[in-house]
């Protein structure tokens, strides 16, 4: 779980996480969920607090459920099913020596580890789960010719707006962050550009927890609802559906078929039915005439 108050940024991870979950939290400000599957990142962070449907994300791989400290209904679920039923939990509250606080941030937005923390917490607290069967589908990218150039898309959260722009030379979406500033991975220094965007709208309401004062959300996790789907430059209108916490959130297009995405990273933005989304694909640019050869006669 990672920090997405303005005074945690820039954030560590983003470069070496195969998926990136964002959804709104309390306030309006919205965190982050990274996951690592195929690279050990060199520095993730600022590590915050658990939140219920973030679990039910997380469950989807069985996961190593990184965080420290959390709501009372996440706190709950993980002292019920942190023991690979759901998660395997991984609280730093417990864990104290697989995380290190930085002097360059101030509290609570100075909290980090690293891969090779991360693999011995995942072995201390059990983490041994099989992989699962793939469901998601890629593909390799789509050739230069059927790349469009341009396409932008906007969604904004109470406490940020993001932007993506398309890049057609690298087939990514490079991201941007309130004000307009590019965003960097600060462990690698490398921008943020992935090649998958998926835009879910979600319903959210106030979670009814016994402390109203703290604004909590609860999010439907479970069930469907519109989606879209960016990838290769092209963007389509489908939808998500998730049958169960532990069953896989899947995306299909119009015809309910399901949607192939670019390998490579994935962000996943979930938004509010009433949060704000802007989508502009760009236009692919026409093939250039051929020129016949030949001989002329005499």
């Amino acid at each position: 779980m990672i920090d997405d108050l303005s005074a945690a940024r820039p954030q560590s991870g983003f470069s070496d996480a195969s998926v990136v979950w964002q959804a709104p939290a309390e306030g309006g400000i919205p965190r982050y969920m990274m996951v690592f599957q195929e690279r050990v990142p060199k520095a993730v962070g600022p590590v915050r607090s658990a939140r219920y449907y973030y679990i039910a994300w997380a469950a989807e791989w069985r996961a190593v459920y990184c965080h420290a400290g959390g709501s009372p209904q996440a706190l709950e679920t993980l002292r019920a099913k942190g023991n690979g039923q759901l998660v395997f939990n991984a609280d730093q509250f417990f864990n104290d020596p697989y995380f290190w606080r930085t002097s360059s941030r101030f509290p609570p937005h100075n909290l980090y580890t690293d891969g090779p923390h991360l693999e011995a917490l995942a072995r201390r607290v059990g983490g041994t789960a099989p992989p699962g069967k793939a469901v998601w589908r890629f593909a390799p990218d789509a050739p230069l010719a059927e790349r469009p150039n341009g396409g932008r898309i906007d969604v904004a959260y109470l406490a940020n707006r993001i932007t993506y722009r398309y890049d057609r030379a690298t087939n990514t979406y490079r991201r941007y962050v309130s004000g307009g500033v590019r965003q960097v991975d600060a462990g690698t220094g490398k921008a943020v550009a992935p090649r998958n965007v998926v835009i879910m709208r979600m319903q959210f309401g106030a979670l009814n927890d016994g402390h109203p004062q703290k604004h909590r959300l609860e999010a439907k996790v479970v069930g469907s609802g519109i989606a879209w789907i960016a990838t290769n430059g092209h963007t389509i209108r489908g939808t998500w559906r998730k049958r169960s916490l532990t069953a896989p959130t899947v995306f299909y297009d119009a015809a309910g078929r399901p949607v192939t995405l670019t390998a490579g990273q994935t962000f996943v933005q979930v938004m509010k039915t009433t949060d704000f989304v802007s989508i502009k694909d760009g236009r692919v640019p026409p093939t250039p005439p051929t020129t016949q050869h030949g001989s002329i006669p005499e």
